[in-house]
């Protein structure tokens, strides 16, 4: 039979990354499109080990039903976690854990968008809000976004004009871009929400993977009227097969969510969330991070190192502090989509910057992803970079 799909499905779009995803099978195939994380960062022992004295002390805690709002003893743990550079959650602030950070943007939409409601994103963003957003029928008003964060001036008249429901952004080395904001545009932004009343759904996977630079504090940090909502998560410092993410804010949204998870998926996976609690209360977390990022900034390293050998004067990028992704731009005589086209002919997968967009607007940049590929396939890929270029008269 013919399925008549519904309106809000209609607009919603497969991701290319999947898409492009797909095609890894091939042995062959390069990919600087994911954003896996590097797969030698997982903390496979500890898991390991955890499991196994949870299973034998508890089996039954660790495989029954558990409640909806998250294990107790990891909302407290995930407490922590947030505060651990900076005071960032407010003692009347709730939290929740959920089945990866898309789920806490799926929530924040269905609770606070009706049909045709706005969302302020920046722009380019994460790909993968953008349809939790569409599904519940929002409209999306991007936000130029700046080496330093996004364009203050045009926040401002998304704020004013639009009205939007609230405000989406990733301030610590931002997927597609790898850019940070500042100290001052996250106090502006915050100063900016309070003024036209729009929540601030602060997005933070990425925090704890700093390679350069000094930290910054969240945008939560500067939050004293309950305006922003904090999304952690533990996919990017622990490892995304447990889908572990937590989000805090005030205690009437974090209960009107818990209502919500109620008529999603009842509770997130129990034992993933009771070994996280193990990992981080009883190891030294501190040592962990500095291997996560030690690990990056080698990563990050090459593959700039290889960009600035090869492309030289051809593609440029800011520099990223911190986070898993590259923003390079191509030349102007380039055409961006032709480029991505011809380097999955040579069997490496980039993303096209124009899937990071609100509208089908052109862009001359791609996404590289370094936390993935080991640095034989990063030198090689760049090579298939170089030659994509020529090939195509840059």
């Amino acid at each position: 039979m013919e399925f008549r799909y519904s309106e809000k499905v209609k607009q919603m779009k497969p991701s290319i990354i999947r898409e492009l995803l797909k095609q890894m099978s091939d042995p062959s195939l390069i990919s600087f499109a994911g954003g896996n994380p590097a797969a030698d960062s997982f903390p496979v022992e500890e898991i390991r080990r955890f499991s196994d004295q949870l299973l034998a002390q508890d089996p039954v805690g660790m495989l029954q039903y558990s409640v909806t709002e998250g294990y107790g003893p990891l909302r407290a743990a995930a407490r922590d976690y947030a505060n651990r550079q900076w005071p960032v959650l407010r003692p009347e602030d709730d939290l929740i854990i959920t089945s990866g950070s898309q789920q806490i943007i799926e929530f924040m939409t269905k609770l606070l968008c009706n049909e045709g409601d706005v969302i302020a994103v920046e722009e380019p963003a994460f790909l993968g809000a953008y349809n939790s957003m569409r599904s519940f029928g929002a409209k999306l008003a991007g936000v130029p976004l700046e080496a330093d964060g996004v364009d203050l001036e045009a926040l401002e008249r998304v704020f004013r004009d639009e009205k939007p429901k609230f405000f989406y952004c990733i301030p610590n080395f931002q997927n597609p871009t790898g850019y940070t904001t500042s100290a001052e545009k996250r106090k502006a932004i915050y100063d900016l929400a309070v003024k036209y009343a729009v929540p601030v759904l602060e997005d933070d996977p990425y925090g704890a993977l700093r390679i350069s630079g000094e930290p910054v504090p969240p945008i939560k940090h500067f939050d004293t009227t309950g305006t922003v909502v904090y999304a952690g998560s533990f996919s990017k410092v622990l490892c995304p097969g447990m889908r572990l993410a937590f989000c805090a804010g005030q205690k009437d949204l974090i209960g009107k969510m818990v209502v919500a998870k109620q008529g999603s998926d009842v509770h997130t996976n129990i034992w993933a969330q009771r070994v996280c609690e193990r990992i981080l209360t009883q190891t030294v977390m501190d040592a962990h991070f500095a291997r996560l990022q030690a690990i990056y900034r080698d990563k990050a390293g090459y593959m700039m190192a290889q960009l600035d050998q090869k492309l030289a004067g051809r593609v440029r990028y800011e520099k990223p502090q911190g986070g898993m992704f590259i923003w390079a731009t191509l030349p102007e005589t380039v055409d961006a989509v032709a480029f991505v086209q011809k380097c999955l002919e040579h069997k490496l997968a980039v993303v096209p910057g124009s899937a990071f967009y609100t509208t089908d607007a052109p862009c001359q940049s791609v996404r590289l992803n370094f936390s993935t590929p080991t640095k034989a396939q990063i030198a090689r890929g760049v090579e298939i970079m170089d030659q994509v270029l020529r090939e195509l008269g840059a």
